[in-house]
C-alpha cells in the first residue's frame, strides 16, 4: 500500500520516537510562484518541541520546481540530498541535536537547512548505497 504524502512518518533516534514530514511551500504574487522552499518538520512523539529545517531557493541552491523532483535539495556542484529518505531526515535531526536543539522547548526551532547541508551530505556520503552519487537517485523515496 502506498504511503499517504501528508501523513507524518515515524523515526526512532537513540530510543526517542519522532515524527517527520516534508512539505513544499511558496507564496504567489500576480500569478507567479515566489520564495520556493522545501521544509522538513521533525517533532518528538512525547515532547512539545518542533524543528523546522528550511531550504530556500537561491543562487546555486536548488529546491523542487519543474526540473528538480520533490524532496531534492542541492547546491549546484555540491551534490543533492533527498529529504524523503529516512536516512537524510535522521542525519538532519542528528545534526540539529548536536548543535543543541532541545526537543522539549515550547517554541519552534527554525533552522536554515543550508547551514546543515555540508555536514549532513558528508554524513550521508559515509553510508553505503545512499544514492548520493547517482543524480537520477535524487527523486527516489526509500
Amino acid at each position: 500500500m502506498a504511503r499517504r504524502e501528508k501523513k507524518a512518518r515515524r523515526l526512532v533516534a537513540d530510543g526517542t520516537a519522532f515524527h517527520w514530514k516534508v512539505s513544499h511551500r511558496h507564496r504567489g504574487e500576480d500569478g507567479r510562484t515566489l520564495d520556493c522552499r522545501e521544509v522538513l518538520a521533525v517533532y518528538p512523539a512525547e515532547e512539545r518541541g518542533r524543528l523546522e529545517v528550511t531550504f530556500r531557493a537561491g543562487p546555486g541552491r536548488l529546491v523542487p520546481d519543474a526540473y528538480v523532483p520533490s524532496g531534492a535539495v542541492g547546491m549546484g556542484e555540491g551534490g543533492f540530498l533527498n529529504l524523503h529518505e529516512p536516512g537524510t531526515s535522521r542525519a538532519l535531526l542528528d545534526e540539529a541535536l548536536l548543535r543543541g536543539w532541545c526537543t522539549d522547548a515550547p517554541q519552534v526551532l527554525a533552522v536554515d537547512g543550508w547551514t546543515l547541508f555540508d555536514a549532513v551530505a558528508a554524513r550521508r556520503n559515509e553510508a553505503p548505497g545512499d544514492g548520493r552519487s547517482d543524480p537520477e537517485g535524487v527523486g527516489r523515496s526509500d
